[in-house]
């Protein structure tokens, strides 16, 4: 099963660390997000990413084409491009990656429509958001989905409030107070399982407007309930979370080597 992995937005609110890079290779422990996330997936057998880029996609493109010379040390022989000899036992990932440039400026929807040309027709794929964290399962996100005999399937989390919410009475009197509590409401966390048919859904608008609403309209959009962790990255504030989780050691996204 391939992925298509959306890292093309400008990352408005990180401005600080995307002025000159994308968002998705901003990092977290030395490595960008965007490799955590194919981390994930790997762990369960998923290798094959196709990556859909824009904003400033030459980052990504040589971050990847460079990717052995950045894990071990090597030799080259200068006038003879393509000949380097690494040295070292790091192993390199066995993954295929696909940068796919679907545009600067492009919407969700499209991207997925865009990088759909590297798809197999009639197979079915996953989509994933390239500014978010999880603990989740991929085998049983799609063991639901197959289960469920739906065109698309995706992730959702209760996601914990900011704010204590406090209980009142008709006397203004506070009765109950808690402290952050799990909101009641489930949201998207941007991992998702798609039937090839889900291609006929698309516009250039985001995926998560009309697309989604429409198969839901059709009852054809089912949601996997995750009860784990899940962390976004859409302010420096989350980045820095994000780092001081890696650092603690107790990484919950984190799966095998």
């Amino acid at each position: 099963m391939k992925v298509i992995i959306l890292a093309g937005g400008l990352g408005t609110r990180l401005r600080e660390e995307t002025e000159f890079k994308p968002k998705s290779m901003v990092e977290i422990g030395g490595k960008p997000i965007l490799w955590h996330i194919m981390k994930n997936f790997a762990h369960f057998g998923i290798t094959e990413f196709i990556v859909a880029s824009g904003y400033k996609n030459e980052y990504i493109k040589d971050y990847f084409l460079n990717y052995e010379s950045r894990q071990q040390d090597f030799t080259v022989q200068l006038g003879h491009p393509g000949e380097a000899i690494f040295h070292g036992s790091k192993n390199s990932e066995d993954w295929k990656v696909t940068i796919a440039d679907t545009g600067e400026l492009t919407l969700t929807g499209e991207r997925v429509r865009v990088a759909s040309k590297y798809l197999n027709p009639g197979e079915t794929f996953m989509v994933a958001y390239g500014d978010g964290l999880a603990d989740i399962d991929i085998h049983k996100l799609i063991e639901f989905h197959n289960q469920e005999d739906a065109i698309a399937t995706l992730a959702s989390v209760q996601p914990i409030s900011r704010f204590g919410v406090l209980e009142l009475n008709d006397k203004s009197e506070v009765v109950d107070f808690r402290e952050k509590p799990l909101s009641s409401n489930w949201i998207n966390i941007g991992f998702f399982v798609f039937e090839y048919e889900v291609l006929d859904f698309l516009d250039d608008g985001p995926l998560e407007i009309v697309p989604l609403k429409t198969l839901s309209e059709q009852k054809q959009l089912r949601a996997y309930k995750h009860s784990g962790f899940w962390q976004p990255m859409d302010t420096i504030r989350e980045v820095e979370l994000l780092n001081s989780i890696w650092e603690s050691g107790t990484v919950p996204w984190r799966v095998g080597k």
